[in-house]
C-alpha cells in the first residue's frame, strides 16, 4: 500500500491537462507529453520545429518566444534599439547592423534583479515595516494609557470643584473622549496601511520566487519591479496628546485647560459664558474638504451690500437705499425697517436679544429698532462718522468711526454710551488703520481679539483685548490671480476667521493667528461678493452685490 501511494506520488503526468503519464518531452517547447498527446501537440504548432525526445533524455533550457516574422525561428536575442524580440533571420534583415543582445544575458541580469530585490524585501523592508508596526501598536496602547489617566485625573479634579461646574466637567470628559478616540483612529489608520503594504510584499515575495523558477522568457521578462513603491513606508503620524492643567485660587477663581478648551469660574460667575459652550461644541468638528450651497436667496435688494444672520434662518439686509430688509432662508420678507439714514446705512448688526443696530455716518449715530421704533443709541464726537458695528457677547458695541475728511480711521469700545476703550494707534504712535473712502468693518473673536477688515489698506488686522496689534493679513489666495481686497468679515467659534475677497471671488479662511487654512472657492461666489454673517447653525450667508442674492453655505462638519 505504502508502495503504490509512493509510486502515485512520483508519478509525472501529462503537460497539455492529460492526467496520462508523461513519455516524450518537447525539448523546443519544454513540456512533457504522453503518447497520445505528442501529435496534438506538433499540430497545434506546425509552424515550430519540435525536438521530441524520451522524456529521460530530455534538455531543460530557456523557451525563446516564436518569431512573429519568420515560421519556423525563436527569438533568441533583443534588438535594443528597436526593443523587440528577434530571430537569427530578424538580425540579418530589418534588424541588420542593429545593437543586439543576447536573450539569455537580459534574462540572466534580470534574474539577478529580481534576486536582490526580494532579498531586499525579505532581509530589509519586511523587518522595519514589522518594527513600525510595532511602534504603532505601542502608540496606541500609550494613548489609551495617556486619555484613561486623563479620564481619572478630570474625575480627582471634579472632587475639588463645587457641584455647579459638574456640567464643566461632563462637557470636558466628552472632549477627552472624542479626542481619544480622533488619535486612536489617525494611528489605526496608519497601522493599517503598514499591514497591508506588509501583506502585499509577502505576496510580492512568493510571486517573485516563482518567477525566479520559471523557465518561460514572458514570464521574468514581463516582471515589474515593486521595489520603489515598497520602499515607501507609510509614515507614522505622531499626534501631539493634550495635557490637562488646573488652577485654583481658593474662593476666588476656579480654571483649568484641555487643549483648546478653557473653563474659568469667579467668584461671580457660577457657570461658563455661552461663548466656553460653544467653543467646546465646535472643537470637535472640522472644515469640510469642500463647502457646499445649502441654499440660494433671491432678494429684490440692488447693490446688496450688508447681511446680518438672526437666529438659524433670517437675516437683515440692506443696499444703497434707506430701506433694511428682514428675509429668511426661503426668500421670504418677513420685515422692513425705513432708516433715519440720509443715503443708507454704513452697517447693520443684531446685538444677543436679536434686535437690529445699524450705523448712520450722515447724522453720527448709532440707532437700535425696538418694537418697529427707532431709537438713538450712541452719537459719535463732532468730525467723526460711525462705520463698520459689532455686538459683542459681552453686550459691548464695537464702532470703527472715520473723520470728514476720511484722512483717519479708529474702533471705540462703548458700554451703553459710555466710552471703554479705543483702538487708534501701535506702540509706535503710527495709525493702526490707514485713512480711505472705504469702510473698516469689525468682529471680535473668542479670545477676546478684536478683527478688522481694513478696506483701504486691503489688509485683515487683529489686535488683542488691550488694542495691541497682533497680526496683519494681505496674503494672495493659492489659486488666485488678483491681489487680496476684503469686505466683511466675520469669526466662528473655532476662532477661524473668514473674510470675502472681493478681487478674486473667494472667502479666506484663517486660524485665530492668522495663518491660512484654506478658500472657499467652489460655491458659485463672485466679485461681487460682499456682505457676510454667520447664522446660529454655523453657516455662512453670503450677499452678492449685483444680483442681490444670498447664498447660505456651509464649510463645517
Amino acid at each position: 500500500m505504502a508502495t503504490a501511494t509512493t509510486r502515485a506520488q512520483q508519478l509525472i503526468t501529462c503537460d497539455l491537462n492529460c492526467v496520462k503519464p508523461v513519455q516524450q518531452f518537447c525539448n523546443s517547447c519544454q513540456v512533457g507529453l504522453c503518447a497520445d498527446c505528442i501529435n496534438k501537440h506538433v499540430n497545434s504548432l506546425k509552424s515550430m520545429k519540435h525536438d521530441i525526445v524520451p522524456f529521460t533524455k530530455r534538455t531543460v533550457q530557456l523557451v525563446f518566444p516564436q518569431c512573429t516574422s519568420h515560421s519556423h525561428q525563436r527569438c533568441e536575442a533583443h534588438c535594443q534599439q528597436c526593443d523587440v524580440p528577434v530571430c537569427i533571420k530578424c538580425v540579418t534583415g530589418p534588424h541588420k547592423g542593429h545593437d543586439v543582445v543576447d536573450m539569455s544575458d537580459i534574462i540572466a541580469r534580470k534574474r539577478e534583479n529580481i534576486k536582490r530585490e526580494t532579498e531586499e524585501i525579505e532581509s530589509n523592508i519586511i523587518p522595519k515595516n514589522k518594527s513600525c508596526d510595532a511602534d504603532v501598536e505601542k502608540k496606541i496602547s500609550k494613548t489609551k494609557v495617556h486619555y484613561s489617566d486623563l479620564e481619572k485625573e478630570a474625575k480627582d479634579k471634579r472632587k475639588k470643584w463645587h457641584l455647579e461646574v459638574d456640567d464643566i466637567f461632563d462637557k470636558l470628559e466628552s472632549l477627552i473622549q472624542s479626542l481619544g478616540d480622533q488619535e486612536i483612529m489617525i494611528l489605526k489608520s496608519c497601522q493599517s496601511q503598514l499591514r497591508s503594504q506588509n501583506s502585499n510584499m509577502a505576496q510580492t515575495v512568493q510571486e517573485n520566487k516563482e518567477i525566479m523558477k520559471s523557465n518561460k522568457v514572458c514570464d521574468v521578462n514581463n516582471y515589474k519591479s515593486k521595489l520603489t513603491e515598497f520602499r515607501a513606508i507609510p509614515q507614522i503620524s505622531d499626534v501631539m496628546s493634550p495635557s490637562l492643567k488646573t488652577n485654583t485660587v481658593q474662593g476666588r477663581e476656579l480654571s483649568l485647560e484641555l487643549g483648546e478648551y478653557r473653563a474659568t469660574l469667579t467668584q461671580t460667575t457660577l457657570s461658563l459664558p455661552s461663548l466656553t459652550d460653544e467653543v467646546l461644541y465646535l472643537s470637535v468638528k472640522e472644515l469640510l474638504k469642500e463647502a457646499k450651497v445649502i441654499a440660494n436667496i433671491p432678494t429684490n435688494v440692488k447693490e446688496l451690500f450688508n447681511v446680518a444672520c438672526v437666529g438659524s434662518d433670517r437675516a437683515w439686509i440692506n443696499g444703497t437705499d434707506k430701506m433694511i430688509h428682514s428675509v429668511d432662508i426661503y426668500g421670504t420678507v418677513q420685515d422692513t425697517v425705513t432708516s433715519t439714514c440720509k443715503d443708507f446705512p454704513t452697517d447693520i448688526t443684531v446685538n444677543t436679544q436679536g434686535e437690529l443696530i445699524y450705523s448712520d455716518a450722515a447724522h453720527r449715530t448709532v440707532n437700535i429698532v425696538r418694537h418697529g421704533k427707532t431709537e438713538t443709541l450712541i452719537t459719535t464726537p463732532q468730525g467723526w462718522h460711525p462705520s463698520g458695528l459689532c455686538c459683542t457677547r459681552t453686550g459691548d458695541i464695537l464702532v470703527s468711526m472715520f473723520t470728514t475728511d476720511y484722512s483717519h480711521y479708529k474702533i471705540i469700545r462703548y458700554q451703553g454710551q459710555r466710552v471703554t476703550q479705543e483702538i487708534d494707534k501701535d506702540e509706535h504712535g503710527n495709525p493702526i488703520y490707514q485713512g480711505g473712502k472705504y469702510i473698516v468693518c469689525v468682529t471680535e473673536n473668542n479670545n477676546g481679539d478684536i478683527v478688522a477688515a481694513d478696506l483701504n489698506a486691503a489688509t485683515v488686522v487683529v489686535v488683542d483685548r488691550r488694542g495691541k496689534v497682533r497680526f496683519r493679513y494681505n496674503d494672495k489666495p493659492p489659486r488666485g490671480k488678483e491681489s487680496f481686497s476684503p469686505r466683511q468679515i466675520v469669526t466662528d467659534s473655532m476662532g477661524h476667521i473668514i473674510v470675502t475677497d472681493r478681487n478674486n471671488a473667494y472667502l479666506h479662511i484663517l486660524d485665530q493667528n492668522g495663518q491660512f487654512i484654506k478658500c472657499v472657492d467652489n460655491c458659485g461666489l463672485n466679485n461681487q461678493s460682499v456682505g457676510l454673517s454667520r447664522d446660529s447653525e454655523g453657516r455662512l450667508w453670503v450677499g452678492l452685490y449685483d444680483s442681490g442674492e444670498m447664498k447660505v453655505i456651509q464649510y463645517m462638519k
